[in-house]
């Protein structure tokens, strides 16, 4: 997955790479980066979801493409001959 030009995939693939090379660590601060990894890839997939891949309603997408609707060549108004019964005379 790319954001703004950046490999997120091999970024954070690298740094687990780089972590378990890493000897003089202390297992506290391993299983805590290992967490903090894992919540951003949880974080990143959810900032790519749509209405097109979720049960996200198209209405609460903030990124949908809104269809332009062109104005009508038809007027606008009932038919002439028409009378209708809301008019007070």
């Amino acid at each position: 997955m790319k954001i703004d030009f950046i490999d997120v995939d091999s970024a954070i693939s690298h740094a687990k790479q780089l972590l378990e090379t890493e000897r003089d660590i202390s297992p506290a601060l391993k299983s805590a980066l290992e967490v903090i990894l894992l919540l951003v890839t949880v974080l990143l997939n959810r900032v790519t979801l749509n209405s097109k891949n979720s049960s996200k309603p198209p209405a609460s997408d903030p990124n949908r493409k809104k269809g332009n609707r062109k104005k009508s060549d038809k007027p606008s108004g009932g038919q002439k001959s028409h009378v209708g019964t809301t008019l007070q005379k």
